[in-house]
């Protein structure tokens, strides 16, 4: 077994928090770091600016550096909201240029069996949004696994009650896809077909 230096196991420990990156990738990408210092030391200081600047937008819940941020401070449609799982899923749907309307972030789906309640979303500020009495549709764009399904349900039946329209993205997107991974094109199809729930 090679043993490391204790700064570099550390730092080899973090790397494998990242999403998809295990044991071979975090060597790889901390011997590239250390070949470089510059990087590495440009890298750390990224890593700081974001931590001190950025955060969640009071309004919607995207991740942003001005509250409120930029989508809910300009002039979009105001009478539309889409719902979406995490805000990575904003820049999806901003990248089809198809959606013109405000966003609410979640920040995950409705998963009982991983513990994932109502109470552990954005759910609750959502509709407090609704009582405003100026929306007119609520988009649900929730990633079409099966949580996401179950939380478009739940949302759907919470929203109805209200009288405003409820709408789904079309299923032209492959069912157990996530929406941060869906090219601009079905993205935009998938909006301009949307349905009523």
């Amino acid at each position: 077994m090679i043993h490391f230096s204790r700064s570099l196991t550390r730092l080899l420990g973090e790397l494998k928090k990242l999403p998809g990156v295990g044991d071979k990738t975090a060597l790889r990408l901390a011997f590239h770091l250390l070949k470089s210092p510059d990087n590495l030391t440009a890298l750390a200081e990224s890593l700081l600016e974001v931590k001190a600047g950025v955060r969640f937008c009071s309004v919607c819940f995207g991740i942003t550096e001005d509250d409120p941020c930029h989508l809910c401070s300009t002039e979009r449609d105001r009478t539309t909201i889409c719902v979406v799982e995490e805000p990575q899923d904003i820049l999806a749907m901003e990248r089809s240029r198809a959606f013109k309307g405000r966003y609410h972030v979640l920040h995950g789906a409705l998963s009982p069996l991983n513990g994932i309640t109502p109470g552990d979303l954005k759910i609750a500020e959502l509709m407090k949004r609704l009582e405003s009495g100026a929306i007119r549709e609520v988009l649900i764009a929730t990633n079409f696994t099966v949580e996401g399904e179950a939380t478009a349900l739940y949302l759907t039946r919470l929203i109805k009650p209200l009288s405003i329209r409820v709408t789904r993205l079309a299923h032209g997107i492959p069912l157990g896809s996530d929406l941060e991974f869906i090219d601009a094109a079905t993205v935009q199809r998938a909006v301009e077909g949307r349905s009523e729930l």
